[in-house]
């Protein structure tokens, strides 16, 4: 591991360790459980499949530079866990348990919330008065990542970073 990670890691682990140990509350994992396999797609991909039903072809155009975003995003997020090959906190620390079990081995950048932050971003560009839905909704996503014990802060921190840059870069495109 790089040196870099592992002092990362060190410094976040208690982090995770606190927020981890909610998830031994039914009552409070099983949201935040829910909320991260919404976010794994399910919600994404039915908004996109709603928007053209709603909107015609205004909202098929909306679903396409969503759909088209989030390929750019899974490239991206492929790479760079590739490259950096972080450990997850679940698979870092024996006190963190996996709240879920995880998609992939490694953690940065957290894939769940780099999706989450660029479709809202790119879809509030379209409907702004979806705001009141997809900010919250988005925040959770990425509070879920951590409380379920499978990505650090700084992952769903730089996450939420390339995926609002994603987001708006795209919408630069369009323009």
């Amino acid at each position: 591991m790089r040196p870099w990670l592992r002092l990362l890691n060190e410094l976040e682990t208690p982090v995770c360790r606190r927020w981890s140990q909610s998830t031994r509350q039914r009552w409070f994992f099983r949201p935040f459980a829910l909320i991260s396999r919404l976010g794994n797609g399910v919600f994404w991909y039915s908004l996109m499949a709603v928007m053209p039903l709603v909107d015609g072809l205004y909202g098929l155009e909306a679903a396409l530079h969503m759909l088209l975003t989030g390929g750019v995003a899974l490239l991206l997020y492929k790479s760079l866990k590739g490259m950096t090959r972080r450990v997850r906190p679940c698979h870092y620390d024996m006190d963190i348990a996996a709240g879920v079990p995880p998609l992939d081995r490694f953690s940065f950048p957290s894939g769940h919330t780099l999706h989450a932050v660029s479709f809202s971003t790119v879809a509030l560009f379209y409907y702004p008065q979806l705001g009141w839905l997809l900010v919250p909704f988005t925040l959770l996503v990425a509070a879920s990542r951590i409380v379920l014990g499978l990505h650090y802060p700084s992952d769903v921190l730089v996450a939420s970073v390339i995926g609002l840059g994603l987001g708006w870069s795209s919408i630069l495109l369009m323009l």
